[in-house]
């Protein structure tokens, strides 16, 4: 039996059963702050071009675009996913040699689960084998430091989600995870030097294309069965040799991701809350301010700190500020806050901001290196223009795992996100329908998503 074989098998026996009871409010969680994260972004720049491209390719279909509309499977995985992902606020899971965002997958998820008219509990299933399939293969299979984007493993996952919630037998989905495994790798410069767009679109073309891929396994298209151990397959080309017993896996990884409290950068939660902290505690401005030093865990300097993913005092646009260190630091320092207001452009190009992320110095520390990812450890340093010299060391912060982030504190961010673009009653029925998505069909979900409106009146 070939590796992706195995991993069908799993992807098919999968039941809500197999759920603890943490390991499903944990996903209602994650759902809810997915969902937060894409109504607050429906204004986004390429939110718009997403959508208009969608609707100049023909919006008619089966499935929900979250505020109103309504398109094909693959095309709502593409919109849904872009709304997730866009604000970058929606979870994380770290390994070693990998992070990814696994509620990346909920778009799809949602798509194909509404095509098949599913319920709430088969979405929560799905959408957990889809998690599983992505944090796993970040573990195993890492592939970031040979030059490949998180979204390569995503592929996998993407196919496995959709295929659990298209109830495709062991035979298509293994032919989904195969079609889907070996076309769509993709390269981590999308997320090094000068960002684009394409960082927060990437994912969202994956789902698209693995969605689409699945609906072909469904109809019996074929795929290579040796996607994982074949002459020039993933583990030759991409990922090297890894082994999992997916016969002895469950559905718990769910319960390992974390939730970001900030809207930056995972790998900085703990230093921004670090910085938020030190400034209540001393009551210093962002004008005492002389230098500010940082000293944090490899993978954090590496990609946000200006290491080996690029100079991070360049801060021009959205994608690179949310992905710069100084920039989140000094604009934490002044605005008390790091939400999706400090990612308009004028707040961007403002003079403190850019004078402050020069007084921004980030370096790596091998001790915090190795403790991470069980931990998320940095120290910070504010040296004030009287002399003075505060510092604050963090292990975590609030929505790591060692500090969950509980149903409350959720649906506040949900309602902070959100409160633009709907009226109170739809935040109360879409929060009500998460908290018992698992007794509802998920059309009850999708005709509430859908009354999400960009300008509310």
């Amino acid at each position: 039996m070939t590796k992706v074989e195995q991993l069908a098998q799993f992807v098919t026996r999968a039941s809500y059963q197999d759920l603890s009871e943490t390991a499903r409010q944990q996903l209602k969680i994650r759902v809810l702050d997915a969902l937060g994260c894409a109504v607050g972004a429906l204004t986004g720049e390429p939110i718009r071009m997403v959508r208009a491209q969608i609707e100049d390719f023909g919006g008619g279909g089966r499935c929900t675009l979250i505020g109103g509309g309504q398109t094909a499977p693959d095309r709502a995985a593409l919109y849904n996913s872009a709304l997730v992902r866009y604000l970058d606020f929606n979870d994380s899971y770290l390994a070693e040699g990998e992070t990814c965002h696994p509620s990346d997958n909920l778009g799809a998820v949602l798509a194909a689960t509404e095509y098949a008219d599913r319920s709430g509990r088969d979405l929560l299933t799905a959408l957990a084998v889809a998690y599983q399939v992505q944090c796993r293969l970040s573990d195993i299979a890492p592939v970031r430091a040979r030059g490949f984007d998180h979204t390569t493993q995503g592929s996998f996952a993407i196919a496995a989600g959709v295929a659990r919630a298209l109830g495709l037998d062991c035979t298509r989905t293994a032919h989904a995870l195969a079609i889907c495994g070996t076309a769509f790798a993709a390269l981590r410069v999308t997320r090094t030097g000068a960002l684009s767009h394409w960082k927060g679109l990437a994912y969202p073309n994956t789902a698209f294309a693995c969605t689409h891929a699945t609906f072909l396994a469904l109809r019996g298209i074929t795929g290579p069965r040796e996607v994982f151990e074949g002459n020039k397959g993933f583990m030759e080309t991409i990922s090297g040799r890894f082994e999992i017993d997916w016969s002895r896996e469950n559905l718990e990884a769910v319960t390992q991701t974390i939730l970001k409290k900030y809207n930056a950068e995972i790998h900085s939660q703990s230093a921004i809350e670090g910085i938020l902290e030190l400034k209540n505690a001393h009551r210093f401005t962002a004008d005492q301010v002389a230098r500010v030093e940082i000293e944090i865990f490899n993978v954090a300097y590496h990609i946000i700190g200006g290491g080996q993913e690029g100079d991070k005092t360049l801060v021009r646009t959205k994608e690179e500020a949310d992905h710069s260190l100084p920039y989140l630091a000094a604009v934490a320092l002044l605005d008390n806050q790091v939400l999706p207001e400090q990612y308009h452009p004028e707040r961007i190009r403002r003079a403190d901001v850019q004078t402050l992320l020069r007084k921004v110095c980030v370096r790596p520390a091998d001790a915090y290196s190795r403790r991470f990812p069980g931990e998320i450890p940095c120290r910070v340093t504010v040296i004030l223009q009287d002399g003075r010299t505060l510092v604050q060391e963090k292990r975590d912060y609030e929505g790591f795992h060692t500090r969950p982030m509980g149903w409350d504190a959720v649906v506040q961010k949900f309602e902070r996100l959100t409160t633009p673009y709907t009226d109170a009653n739809l935040r109360r029925e879409i929060v009500a329908a998460v908290g018992n998505l698992e007794a509802i069909p998920v059309s009850d979900l999708t005709r509430l998503l859908a009354r999400a409106q960009a300008e509310k009146s």
